[in-house]
């Protein structure tokens, strides 16, 4: 079905985080197939060169970035690339995530830092510079992509959990500040593989 006969996303531009493959690239092709630009982001030369082929073999003219969305000076520098590349940021889409499948009495605060800091810190930072040009432009959307983790938990991802559950209350303080220009939404997902991050 062509996406495009049900709604336009022409001229708007997608910042998929984490959109190198796996969820994120799935996302960033469907925002593609309704006639969005798509930006994304990994932490690997290596992974971008994979996806930026990946995306060309779907007929894709994506442009990737190097950025570690828990370094607030690297998302700010992309966000500002993509402004003046593409025209700024319309659609974020918080995906970039990591998951520890260690149980908590084995697992160390370091890794447990880890997983907080990419799962929940990151989507802030992502979101704090995103929305300055979301409220200039008058418009935006910023969708935040959960776990049924933040609901269910497990003995071996109590970190995932944590950060996830706390993930998901953040859309009432994002209505509460954005409302009308910009709109938050939260996608929960099934449980997936260990590998998540882009």
């Amino acid at each position: 079905m062509d996406m495009r006969k049900l709604f336009s996303l022409e001229g708007r531009t997608a910042l998929v985080a984490g959109g190198a493959y796996g969820i994120g690239f799935a996302m960033a092709e469907a925002l593609a197939g309704a006639g969005a630009k798509i930006a994304f982001n990994c932490r690997s030369q290596s992974n971008l060169d994979k996806a930026l082929a990946d995306y060309a073999a779907k007929g894709i003219d994506a442009r990737g970035y190097i950025a570690d969305v828990t370094d607030e000076g690297q998302v700010a520098e992309l966000v500002a690339k993509i402004e003046a590349e593409l025209g700024g940021v319309d659609i974020l889409v918080n995906n970039a995530g990591i998951i520890k499948r260690i149980p908590m009495t084995e697992m160390s605060a370091e890794d447990f830092r880890q997983v907080v800091d990419i799962d929940l810190v990151g989507p802030f930072i992502c979101a704090k510079a995103a929305i300055p040009g979301m409220l200039k432009k008058g418009h935006g959307k910023i969708i935040n992509i959960c776990s049924m983790m933040s609901e269910l938990g497990r003995e071996t991802v109590s970190a995932y959990a944590a950060s996830r559950w706390r993930f998901a209350g953040r859309r009432g303080m994002l209505r509460g500040l954005l409302l009308p220009a910009i709109a938050a939404a939260v996608l929960e997902q099934k449980e997936m593989s260990s590998q998540v991050i882009g």
